[in-house]
């Protein structure tokens, strides 16, 4: 073999390993997802009632479904897959799959009997705001 191609072999050789690192180097810590993921949520007794706030960025209001029965809130829907969509920004390698997606769902025990009747929901800015208000003893 001549000089210039032992060279030019070394550096092929460099530019696939540069290659197989880049390939490797993303490592995932999370498990596969499961069937049906939890949204957060924060909970708040209020004067009148609870408010309950859920993060459910990217859902639209239409896949959202809210049951209250007794003291129980059960919240339930689906998210896509949040991913590149415009002409030649469809993706060809996944690098991290963090955000849930698929459908989702959520109870919540409430500590004291609500108005189901008077339950209100808002969608503002990736939040859900529930409005519970307590259960009057008239």
């Amino acid at each position: 073999m001549s000089e210039m191609s032992d060279v030019r072999l070394k550096q092929l050789h460099g530019r696939l390993g540069d290659l197989v690192y880049q390939f490797t180097r993303v490592q995932f810590s999370h498990s596969p997802a499961p069937e049906r993921w939890a949204p957060s949520v924060n909970a708040y007794r209020c004067e009148k009632g609870f408010a309950i706030c859920v993060d459910l960025a990217g859902v639209t209001k239409d896949a959202i479904h809210v049951e209250v029965e007794g003291r129980k809130l059960r919240l339930e829907g689906r998210r896509d897959i949040p991913e590149p969509k415009g002409k030649g920004e469809e993706p060809i390698q996944i690098l991290a799959m963090e955000i849930d997606s698929g459908s989702f769902a959520r109870d919540i025990s409430l500590p004291a009997d609500v108005e189901g009747s008077a339950v209100r929901a808002e969608y503002q800015e990736g939040f859900l705001w529930i409005y519970l208000p307590f259960r009057s003893n008239a």
